[in-house]
């Protein structure tokens, strides 16, 4: 049996999907049933996850599937849906403000050195060998510079998508705030917003359906900053 907040969720989550095809964010839900803090809905969310009525799809922003509803909220013909979040089939979104048109004349060809996770962690970086031509005007200063391919969408209020090219400046230090490359343990390699705080270190995402997670600082090695992106259309 369900509470009347999960009912009350459960029949928002449907309602939005069948009237606009993509499932309202977590801010929406909030509003929708008086909760004043998000952490109520990923409650309500994992409960109803748990009972089976639902079930969110990784790597996707926003992207839930209804499997089931009780029966006082069946309809006819019901069946369950996939929702694909915020990533329209068509057309493409625009390109964001600042982009720069890759040309030819003064790019620079950089290494694409693997798969960084935007997302779940994966072991360090899995070596791919291609290259991608840079604007000149793109890299930061001295220093050397790589790329990588991002897996994952846990940075996309960052403006950073799967499948998008990161430029990374080579560096072992970071400023509050910077996204960075970071290594965790050794082992795994991830692109998130980094916080100092006293001797631990908060790696967040740029997603509220990602966690933020914390090491002791000797966990954690910074490999390098974000100083570009590279999108295809």
């Amino acid at each position: 049996m369900l509470t009347r907040k999960q009912l009350e969720l459960l029949d928002f989550i449907r309602t939005r999907m069948d009237a606009d095809g993509v499932p309202p964010s977590f801010d929406e839900m909030k509003e929708a049933l008086d909760l004043k803090s998000k952490s109520g809905i990923h409650r309500l969310i994992t409960a109803l996850e748990e009972r089976g009525f639902i079930r969110r799809l990784p790597h996707r922003a926003r992207a839930l599937e209804i499997l089931k509803l009780p029966e006082a909220m069946e309809r006819p013909g019901f069946s369950p849906k996939v929702i694909q979040g915020d990533r329209p089939a068509t057309p493409p979104p625009a390109p964001p403000r600042n982009a720069i048109a890759v040309e030819a004349i003064n790019a620079l060809e950089l290494p694409v050195m693997g798969r960084i996770a935007a997302g779940v962690p994966i072991e360090a970086i899995q070596h791919i060998s291609h290259h991608v031509a840079v604007p000149g005007s793109m890299l930061s200063g001295r220093g050397q510079h790589y790329a990588l391919e991002v897996k994952g969408d846990s940075m996309i209020e960052a403006g950073i998508n799967d499948g998008d090219i990161v430029i990374i400046r080579e560096q072992g230090t970071a400023e509050n705030g910077d996204i960075v490359v970071a290594l965790v343990e050794e082992q795994e390699a991830t692109l998130k917003r980094f916080r100092r705080k006293g001797n631990m270190i908060a790696l967040e995402a740029a997603n509220p359906a990602y966690e933020t997670r914390m090491f002791p600082d000797h966990m954690v090695r910074v490999q390098g900053r974000l100083v570009g992106l590279i999108r295809n259309y």
